[in-house]
């Protein structure tokens, strides 16, 4: 009989490094909470909108009140991730970008386009206020 070696042990979490495409796996996953909820806020607008101008203010005095902004934003943020994401599924779909640095890249620009793409929309509704 064999001696037994040792088994190997699981590096600690302090040591390992996760990829940029582990971590944005894992925030894929409250986004898209996110996104459900925000699904509500969507469609009590719609509710509101169909109901008359009084329905549609009392939804818009919630909407403009630093919660209802704070939630507005989180919505359009947890949106753009998923939209681009899905773009960057379909890169690899297509057999492009599945070096480990390509991947790297693609998954640090989904994520930065996300922020930059939420700012730049929150500043063009802004304007056209």
């Amino acid at each position: 009989m064999e001696p037994q070696r040792p088994r190997p042990l699981s590096p600690h979490l302090t040591i390992y490094r996760w990829p940029v495409t582990m971590a944005s796996s894992i925030t894929h996953r409250p986004t898209g909470i996110a996104l459900s909820a925000g699904t509500v806020v969507l469609a009590w607008w719609l509710v509101c909108i169909s109901n008359g101008p009084e329905a549609y203010q009392g939804f818009l005095a919630v909407a403009v009140s630093p919660p209802g902004l704070v939630i507005l934003f989180g919505f359009t943020w947890a949106l753009l991730p998923h939209a681009l994401g899905g773009i960057l599924h379909l890169i690899w779909d297509l057999i492009y970008g599945l070096a480990p640095a390509a991947r790297e890249m693609l998954t640090i620009a989904t994520l930065v386009g996300s922020i930059a793409l939420t700012i730049v929309v929150w500043i063009v509704g802004s304007l056209a206020l």
